[in-house]
């Protein structure tokens, strides 16, 4: 943790009262407590640490989330683990970015970006979209052509997104199935992943066919 930045008596004791037992629930409840405050969620985020980081991304005011200071939060979450950063980007897309038109369009505008993470936040919510069950904008046919022939050069957090949005398109467009199902046949992603009891699987064969079925016997 960076301790030369001076911090404000405000942050240093919402600082105090995170540790490792902190759970998310907790940060909502500081959250909702603190409301918006973007400058103070800067001093967070200057902490470095995964959960004052976390808690920075509820209290950021999302009109202030341009391109330019987003590129600033990516390249910070890149001094964390891959899971820590993958969770700090996917937190920043349904708290913040997926709540407001202007940040939605950049998101939207992030297939090709040269950041690993923004790309993956382009795919997730894609995903996101179907599996709310919100309308899907009119791209399926092109997304889907696109993670056929570019899936397998991804980053892997990327390659993920692509796969997952690829689950949700099979579970959701039943033209599309037989072709997400046969697309995970050929790149075999996640064949042999080991998932906790009640968790779906990521292997689309296995993921379609059992989100399916909890559709059609809910």
């Amino acid at each position: 943790m960076d301790n030369k930045v001076k911090r404000s008596s405000e942050a240093e004791n919402i600082l105090a009262q995170i540790n490792s037992q902190t759970k998310l629930g907790d940060l909502r409840k500081i959250a909702k407590d603190t409301k918006k405050n973007h400058d103070l969620a800067m001093e967070l985020w200057s902490s470095e640490a995964f959960l004052p980081r976390l808690l920075a991304i509820l209290i950021m005011d999302k009109k202030l989330l341009t391109q330019a200071t987003l590129n600033k939060l990516d390249k910070d979450m890149l001094t964390h683990p891959f899971n820590e950063r993958n969770n700090l980007m996917d937190w920043l897309m349904a708290n913040q970015l997926a709540k407001d038109k202007k940040t939605i369009a950049l998101m939207e505008s992030w297939k090709d970006s040269d950041s690993a993470l923004q790309r993956r936040i382009f795919w997730y919510y894609q995903a996101r979209l179907r599996w709310t069950g919100q309308t899907p904008p009119d791209n399926t046919e092109d997304l889907l052509s696109f993670i056929e022939a570019d899936i397998m050069k991804e980053e892997p957090e990327v390659k993920w997104a692509m796969n997952f949005l690829a689950g949700w398109i099979g579970v959701y467009d039943e033209k599309m199935r037989a072709r997400c199902i046969k697309l995970g046949e050929r790149t075999e992603l996640y064949k042999d992943e080991v998932v906790a009891k009640g968790c779906t699987p990521s292997y689309l064969p296995e993921f379609i066919t059992i989100e399916v079925n909890k559709r059609q016997n809910s």
